[in-house]
């Protein structure tokens, strides 16, 4: 077995001792710098850990991340937790396992083949010489930089435990502590209030009748104002929320801020869109092969699809704790940020300190997938410390915040233009996608990437929404390179350049609205040729290259029942779909089929899953992170849309942004395909563009409207009905 190629952050941390140590009671410590933001990833590297250690799972303990002594492993996201964690962890847990039987071997001059190893105790054969973990890890052994190749010596292949998470029973009895539990004896509780768009006008007349009143109130310690921030440090939440009030009732005698430039009319997404000045990239361009062919028997087909502004819509509110230290300036912050060394570097930035001097801890929180608020909130934490004279200041956004002013998921138009031959193969295809950039996550630019920071009284300037290399999986072209064979093909991406309101990454960014429209337009042609959604499809996934591909669209055709049900008629109300993708072409394999009724809305009956994720570390937390996305995946289809006015975010409670409801949830139906001779590939974000495209494939059969442009919601099959 040939040793793998070292991850980055062992490039950047190459000791033992930064990824494990051996605490005094004998179990392993685990430090990783990826985050748990109920994915259940902790879980997922104890078992890696545990496996290569021989240890029970049990005796490992994952350290919560903490810049003060986790290796630095960047941004959980991307669904690439196990990949680049596990395998570094994986890595050092050899490592750790070899040093500790060599080290057994010289004490008692014996050679490496006479140490066995079992249940954490390494024993000299013939012998009853006996040591474990702790007896044989020394500062010195702790110290060694990390060998990959110890991962070849042997030892248990790291994976398929089925161990229950320990977290999940405090969870449903309410025993886990959240970082909104968090409470400390001399803890104020802070508010931060700003204008509902990025820039603004503040009304100086209006606030000089504001401030009075908010230091008026009884429990109020301290009231600022920075630029268009104005802040509330109270002793308690409830005369926290007096001073919400408060705010609220000058509001409705007129706005505090008024918008500095006109806001465009963004429920008017696609025209926004279409008119604004872009950045075009080549991602694919591949001319084909000229073959003559009868111009009569081809088939072309033009369309557009698109998803409107998302949220993120976290149930869990966003909260962060923060404590300056006034003698040494020095800032601690606690929080459920998804980065929390990009966080603490703009945080030093903004607040004009070495960047360690800033210490962040992670602390759960509610799940986001995505760049939410929880960074935000954690710069308004340390703006009011900073008043605190040393106690910390803890800061939960309200409903209408968390709605109102986190980042949106960008609206997208992808425009696809495909031919097949009069043998229905695929002769070309030709994607255009035109969205925003999907990512102002902090800790990527020369200035903060935090919304404070851009609206105190000496304002850090706000940078424009970018992508990611497509070589670390994109942002809005993320998936916008088809996955099945043909010759000629184009696929270009068009960056818009302008940013009224703050856009940055949802769970799976572009592949979402890309998957839809090529999975939509692969079901549009083979409609178009009277053939079978499977039986085109897996035409096109011919070869060893797509078997993977191949196999999981017939596993979970086999599993809804595909090749022995009569198809509903076109029209009737009943509709099964059927799509695929390759999670940005290099991840996991999935396909998603969903049966759904139509009556006066769409009803979800079932979804099926099958997906290949390599070596599968923990099942039932992948088969929970692909029910997960799928739902969301329906929800952000079937329900959601932003509403941008001229006043900003519109849609900021839950009458305005409804969320798919656990009644209006269908049975989910998980088969995972083993492949553990395969490395890991992540769950998280695969299922979010296969279930779009499957929906809208089954509500064209169930209802003959062919959906192009989400939400599907009764208004809108209406509309689409009567066009």
């Amino acid at each position: 077995m040939m040793a793998p190629p070292l991850p980055e952050g062992i490039r950047a941390h190459p000791r033992l001792d930064q990824w494990l140590g051996v605490g005094a009671d004998g179990d392993v410590l685990a430090t990783s710098g990826k985050v748990d933001i109920g994915q259940g990833i902790s879980h997922a590297l104890r078992l890696i850990v545990a496996a290569e250690l021989g240890l029970p799972p049990h005796r490992i303990t994952m350290r919560p991340a903490s810049t003060l002594y986790s290796p630095d492993e960047a941004v959980t996201s991307g669904s690439l937790s196990v990949q680049q964690s596990g395998l570094a962890l994986r890595l050092a847990a050899a490592h750790l396992r070899e040093a500790c039987r060599s080290a057994m071997a010289r004490r008692h001059a014996r050679g490496i083949g006479d140490v066995s190893l079992h249940d954490g105790v390494f024993r000299v054969r013939a012998t009853d010489q006996a040591a474990t973990y702790q007896q044989l890890a020394d500062a010195a052994l702790l110290a060694q930089a990390i060998d990959p190749a110890h991962l070849a010596s042997g030892g248990p292949a790291a994976g398929t435990g089925e161990s229950a998470r320990p977290d999940v029973a405090a969870k449903v009895f309410g025993e886990f502590r959240f970082i909104h539990d968090l409470r400390w004896p001399d803890m104020v509780y802070g508010q931060v209030f700003r204008p509902p768009t990025l820039q603004a006008r503040i009304d100086e007349n209006r606030l000089a009748r504001l401030l009075p009143a908010l230091s008026a109130l009884s429990g109020v310690v301290h009231v600022l104002r920075d630029g268009l921030l104005i802040g509330v440090l109270a002793r308690s939440e409830w005369a926290l929320s007096q001073a919400v009030r408060c705010v609220q009732r000058h509001e409705a005698d007129g706005p505090i801020w008024t918008p500095a430039r006109a806001m465009p009319d963004l429920d008017a997404w696609q025209d926004w869109l279409a008119l604004q000045p872009t950045e075009t990239t080549v991602v694919l361009e591949r001319p084909g092969i000229d073959a003559p062919a009868d111009a009569d028997a081809r088939t072309g087909l033009r369309a557009d699809y698109g998803r409107p502004y998302l949220q993120h819509a976290s149930i869990g509110l966003c909260c962060a704790i923060a404590r300056w230290q006034p003698d040494v300036d020095a800032l601690e912050v606690w929080t459920h940020s998804q980065g929390i060394f990009n966080l603490r570097r703009d945080l030093a930035l903004a607040f004009a300190v070495q960047a360690d001097a800033v210490r962040v801890s992670h602390v759960e929180g509610a799940g986001c997938y995505g760049h939410n608020g929880a960074d935000d909130v954690a710069f308004d934490a340390a703006w009011l410390a900073r008043a605190a004279r040393g106690q910390p200041v803890r800061v939960q956004w309200t409903r209408e915040a968390e709605l109102g002013h986190a980042p949106l998921g960008p609206a997208m138009t992808v425009t696809v233009e495909a031919e097949v031959d009069g043998n229905g193969r695929l002769r070309a295809w030709t994607q255009d996608v035109r969205s925003q950039g999907h990512g102002t996550r902090p800790g990527r630019g020369a200035s903060p990437s935090l919304l404070g920071a851009w609206q105190t009284a000496d304002p850090f300037p706000v940078p424009m929404a970018v992508n990611a290399a497509l070589s670390a999986g994109g942002g809005s072209e993320r998936n916008a390179v088809p996955p099945y064979a043909v010759p000629a093909l184009a696929v270009r991406n068009h960056r818009i350049l302008s940013m009224p309101v703050r856009v940055s990454a949802l769970r799976a960014l572009g592949a979402h609205a890309n998957v839809f429209a090529a999975e939509s337009m692969m079901d549009e042609l083979a409609s178009r040729l009277s053939m079978d959604p499977l039986a085109f499809r897996l035409a096109h996934l011919q070869g060893p290259e797509h078997a993977r591909a191949a196999a999981v669209l017939t596993r979970a055709a086999q599993m809804a029942g595909w090749a022995d049900e009569v198809a509903p008629p076109v029209g009737e109300g009943l509709g099964r779909g059927i799509a695929y993708a390759r999670y940005k072409n290099t991840g996991a394999y999935c396909a998603v089929v969903v049966r759904l009724r139509v009556d006066e809305r769409v009803r979800l009956e079932q979804i099926w899953i099958a997906a290949d994720l390599g070596l599968v570390v923990h099942a039932d937390g992948a088969r929970n992170q692909l029910e997960g996305g799928a739902i969301q995946a329906a929800s952000w289809t079937l329900c959601e849309q932003a509403r941008v006015d001229a006043h900003g975010v519109a849609s900021n409670d839950w009458e305005r942004y409804p969320i798919l409801r656990f009644s209006e949830v269908p049975p989910v139906q998980v088969a995972l395909i083993a492949q553990p001779e395969q490395p890991s590939l992540g769950a998280g974000e695969c299922t979010a563009g296969p279930t779009a495209a499957a929906i809208a494939n089954a509500v064209a059969q169930a209802t003959g409207l062919r959906m192009r442009t989400m939400p599907f919601t009764p208004d809108n099959l209406m509309r689409q009905a009567l066009a």
